[in-house]
């Protein structure tokens, strides 16, 4: 049995840099959790019982995103690193402090027990490997998410209408809002926080985390990203310039305010209740 472990975060992945604007690629939500939770959650159910985590991508936000391990009943330690090292260049700085028959290292490049497809070669193969890990994503320390129907998980504290259709396979993560008329599915992920107003069609696509969708909206074949639309088929980047139409309802940037106000505004003139659904994922964002 493996005692230690050592994983790399990757850091630059050209292919996929969209992703990595504001969080970077170990920490970014996947089905609602960053691929190194999931890799801290299955070393633990293994047996190990210590991790060192080299980070050279803003490691702050990694260490932000797992904290000491004790989530997990592991002795985590992050190191910064000055570079992304290779396995190979990880195992000679730190052979000092590894015992070389006991320790096992990992490019956080795919989903546990997934060796087959590299998480960060293209966005057509990470939305593969979103659908196909996503009846696995309920890890043992997760708590919270229901397969409300086959092939359908609802997160916790989401607001879903009765008159939304949602198909399998499906997910739908924490605090997100779904109005009426919406046809999700299949083959569609919306992420934790996320606001999607009334008769919108959402199909082989992702909706990332805080991500605002306007009323109509019809999303496909795409992963949507507060206001950047990426069709994952030919890789065509669309900056969405109107709020009213999709944007972030949490950016790290400033300035955001008036923004939210003036969505706020023009929805409460339609739809007093809406408004207030906005208004209270605007106030958990900022809280979360």
């Amino acid at each position: 049995m493996l005692m230690k472990h050592l994983l790399i975060c990757p850091s630059e992945r050209p292919a996929v840099s969209l992703l990595a604007r504001e969080q970077p690629l170990a920490a970014i939500p996947l089905l609602g959790q960053s691929l190194l939770e999931y890799w801290l959650s299955s070393l633990a159910a293994s047996g190990v019982k210590e991790v060192i985590v080299l980070a050279h991508d803003r490691p702050k936000q990694v260490q932000d995103a797992v904290g000491n391990g004790s989530r997990w009943g592991i002795n985590l330690e992050l190191i910064e690193e000055s570079r992304e090292l290779s396995p190979a260049q990880a195992l000679l700085k730190y052979a000092s402090e590894l015992d070389g028959n006991q320790v096992a290292i990992t490019v956080l490049d795919r989903f546990p027990g997934e060796p087959e497809v590299d998480l960060w070669s293209s966005y057509r193969d990470l939305f593969g490997a979103l659908l196909k890990w996503m009846p696995k994503s309920r890890t043992p320390d997760r708590v919270g998410v229901k397969e409300i129907s086959p092939g359908v998980w609802v997160g916790s504290h989401s607001v879903v209408s009765p008159k939304v259709t949602l198909l399998g396979p499906c997910w739908i993560g924490n605090h997100v809002h779904l109005s009426g008329g919406s046809v999700i599915g299949p083959n569609a992920i919306v992420e934790d926080g996320s606001f999607l107003e009334a008769q919108l069609e959402i199909s082989n696509s992702c909706i990332g985390p805080n991500t605002f969708l306007g009323k109509y909206a019809r999303v496909m074949g795409s992963f949507a990203y507060g206001s950047t639309l990426l069709d994952w088929h030919s890789e065509v980047v669309t900056e969405v310039p109107d709020p009213f139409l999709m944007c972030a309802l949490r950016h790290q940037g400033q300035g955001r305010a008036a923004r939210w106000f003036a969505r706020a505004s023009e929805l409460y003139s339609r739809n007093k209740e809406e408004a207030g659904m906005l208004w209270k994922q605007l106030l958990l964002n900022k809280e979360g």
